[in-house]
C-alpha cells in the first residue's frame, strides 16, 4: 500500500470553498520518474525552483569536479547517485514546491493506488461510510451488550513486575 499527502489549493477570489477536483495527492516514496528524467519530471510537475538550484549544484558539481581532476567515470557515478536522491526524494520536493504556493496539507492517506486514496480520502472528507452496501443492510446484527472489559495488569511492561520495585540485595 502506498502513502499519499493531501494538498489543498490556495482559495481563488470567486471561490468560497475548495475545489476538491485541484486536490493534488502526493505518493510518498521512490520515483521512478524522477529517477529516470530529472529534469523532464521537475518541468513536467512545474518546479521551478528546484530545478533552478538542482542545476545550480549539478553544474558547480560536475565544475568543481573536473577541475579537481576527478576520472570521467566517477563523475557519472556522482550524477547517477544525484538522481537517486532525486528519486527517494521526489515526494518531498514536490510537497515543498506546493507548500511555496501557498497550498496546505491537510492530511494522510493510503491506498493500493491512487484512485483509491482518492476515494478513501473523500469518503473520509465528506464523511460517506466506506463499507459496501451489502455489509450495512438490515440483516447484519450488532453485538449483543457491551463488549467485555481487558483484565488491567500492573502499569508497566516489561522486565519489571510492579512499579517502583527494587532489586533484592545478594542477587
Amino acid at each position: 500500500m502506498s502513502v499519499y499527502t493531501v494538498h489543498e489549493p490556495p482559495l481563488r477570489a470567486a471561490d468560497a470553498l475548495p475545489d476538491p477536483e485541484r486536490f493534488v495527492f502526493v505518493r510518498d516514496g521512490f520515483s521512478l520518474w524522477a529517477f529516470l528524467t530529472t529534469v523532464l519530471w521537475m518541468l513536467w510537475h512545474r518546479m521551478w525552483l528546484v530545478l533552478l538550484i538542482y542545476i545550480a549544484v549539478v553544474a558547480g558539481g560536475e565544475t568543481a569536479m573536473y577541475y579537481a581532476g576527478v576520472p570521467d567515470f566517477v563523475l557519472g557515478i556522482v550524477g547517477l547517485l544525484t538522481s537517486l536522491l532525486l528519486g527517494i526524494e521526489a515526494g518531498t520536493l514536490r510537497r515543498f514546491t506546493l507548500a511555496s504556493r501557498g497550498w496546505k496539507n491537510i492530511g494522510i492517506v493510503s491506498g493500493d493506488d491512487q484512485e483509491d486514496a482518492e476515494r478513501r480520502f473523500f469518503d473520509a472528507w465528506i464523511g460517506a461510510p466506506t463499507a459496501p452496501i451489502e455489509a450495512s443492510s438490515s440483516s447484519a446484527k450488532p453485538p449483543p451488550g457491551p463488549l467485555p472489559r481487558l483484565q488491567q495488569g500492573p502499569g508497566v511492561i516489561g522486565l519489571f513486575p510492579e512499579p517502583g520495585a527494587r532489586r533484592r540485595q545478594g542477587i
